[in-house]
């Protein structure tokens, strides 16, 4: 922000304090047409970008034996992470140019960016230049899953004025929508990967990207009607370097960590250290500069320090349930990798129905903390349940445990984001926004590394020798001795994520209370 801007802006406790104090017209649009149609754009674009953060995953096979049958199995990890680094090291920027340059004009971009990358994965004549093409594409997805949220909430905000409701808690407000599309695409995006590349081929995970993205392209440039900022901003470039090298660093030690290299190794080390004096220079420049990435006046506010934390801990916990069930199922019981994703699909659907139920009763005067602690408490329920799992557990036993997760995690995602875009101060809608889906990713990438080393450390200690790896070759006694340690591994996992969930709960009863509608 300008210096004049500052300002003029009211201080941000009591913004914390008063959501539905008035507020300078900075994130709301004029009354536009064609909402439904936006709102259905950006629905669309958050599905594209989410699945596209996991597809891979079950396609990995097919990849290697078209492009690199020798050595492209070494290489694996690369082509999963790419997408996943470039998109968390964009997100901060992303919040940034939406608050300085409006959302439309930075939306527009990122889909771009993301249909490019589409077709150079597709067009891939070697695992490097997938791998290279899945930075590119993830630079773009980065930018969707968060820039998509800003632009959601100005639609929103738009039609609450247009009915003069305001911008409260009483508005419509399509950013729950939202998370909970996220959330679904999460839990689909393995499944439907793997349908794509057996009935397909692997190319058309990407290539399918490409008709639907530019319909919403075009449609969304014609259509989508947004604020346009007039007033000049400095991006602070440094800033999103630091942010960015930080995120990296971190994302490759949770990677490489205990995989591809021991904890202890020269190169985990020097990554760490490196993540650890990125971060503090970031934090160092975030203190000083005139117009910070994430400004840390943010976490002043309860309702964004807290929220921000228990995003993180929902990444956290999302990971030991999807990753974690999936691998049970197929390790343990058999379940071949297209089969285990549709035990996903009562997780989605839980996730979908109670997001939109719970969405509409904010919108009819509900308080939006009700359902955060409501959705902690499912979701370490449905954790706990899954702590119980055995070599000889109904299957039906996991499809409730996830189908309660998802009615969980429905409640936590759409509302968290709602909460955090209630309590941001004008002008940072953008950079609010991209910091809630930021702490997620970090959380989830905490989570892989955590689970990983329990997994491991329980395994070996309760195995009969050797890895996790070496499971599908046992036979006789040594197979049963091995999974009944490998569902104790897993047993610890969940048990992880439950705490993570407590925890999440105990964070949920400190957020403010029921907001006046004075």
């Amino acid at each position: 922000m300008s210096a004049t801007t500052t300002a003029a802006a009211p201080p941000l406790e009591a913004t914390a304090e008063r959501p539905n104090a008035e507020r300078p017209n900075t994130d709301r649009p004029p009354a536009r047409r064609g909402s439904r149609v936006a709102v259905a754009l950006c629905v669309v674009t958050i599905l594209l970008a989410v699945l596209d953060s996991n597809i891979v995953s079950s396609a990995t096979v097919p990849i290697v034996r078209d492009l690199d049958p020798v050595h492209g199995v070494d290489r694996i990890p690369w082509l999963i992470a790419a997408y996943q680094l470039a998109a968390t090291a964009a997100l901060p920027l992303y919040g940034k140019l939406c608050d300085s340059l409006g959302s439309k004009k930075v939306f527009l971009g990122a889909l771009a960016t993301f249909l490019t990358g589409s077709a150079l994965c597709g067009m891939a004549q070697s695992m490097s230049e997938l791998i290279a093409a899945r930075a590119f594409q993830g630079a773009g997805g980065g930018g969707l899953m968060s820039v998509t949220m800003v632009v959601l909430r100005q639609i929103s905000a738009a039609g609450a004025k247009k009915e003069g409701t305001g911008g409260g808690t009483g508005g419509d407000k399509k950013g729950n929508i939202g998370g909970i599309i996220a959330g679904a695409g999460m839990a689909l995006g393995p499944w439907l990967g793997g349908a794509l590349a057996d009935h397909a081929g692997w190319r058309w995970i990407f290539y399918v990207n490409l008709p639907v993205g530019i319909a919403v392209l075009v449609t969304a440039a014609l259509v989508v009607e947004l604020p346009a900022r007039t007033t000049r901003h400095r991006i602070d470039f440094l800033g999103a370097a630091l942010a960015a090298a930080f995120s990296t660093a971190l994302l490759l030690v949770t990677e490489w960590g205990g995989e591809e290299y021991a904890w202890t190794s020269p190169t985990i080390t020097a990554l760490a250290l490196a993540a650890a004096v990125a971060l503090g220079l970031f934090l160092w420049r975030q203190a000083t500069a005139a117009e910070p990435i994430l400004p840390l006046s943010l976490f002043a506010l309860r309702t964004m320090r807290y929220g921000f934390a228990i995003q993180g801990l929902v990444g956290v916990a999302m990971m030991g349930s999807i990753v974690y069930v999936m691998i049970y199922l197929q390790v343990v019981r058999g379940v071949a990798a297209t089969s285990a994703g549709l035990f996903l699909v009562p997780m989605a659907i839980g996730m979908t129905v109670v997001g939109l139920v719970s969405g509409r009763l904010v919108a009819a005067g509900w308080s939006q903390k009700t359902f955060v602690v409501s959705g902690t408490v499912s979701a370490a329920a449905a954790l706990a349940l899954l702590t119980t799992l055995d070599t000889d557990t109904g299957l039906w036993t996991v499809r409730g445990a996830l189908l309660l997760m998802g009615i969980g995690f429905g409640q936590l995602i759409g509302q968290l984001i709602e909460l955090v875009q209630d309590t941001a101060p004008p002008g940072r809608l953008g950079v609010a926004t991209t910091g809630v889906r930021f702490f997620q990713t970090l959380g989830t990438a905490l989570g892989a590394s955590l689970f990983g080393a329990v997994l491991s450390r329980v395994y070996a200690a309760q195995g009969p020798g050797g890895t996790t790896s070496d499971i599908a070759r046992l036979t006789g006694r040594a197979r049963e001795e091995a999974l009944d340690a490998f569902v104790s591994s897993t047993g610890a996992v969940f048990a992880c994520a439950t705490g993570a969930m407590v925890l999440a709960l105990i964070l949920a009863t400190r957020l403010p209370g029921p907001r006046t509608t004075a």
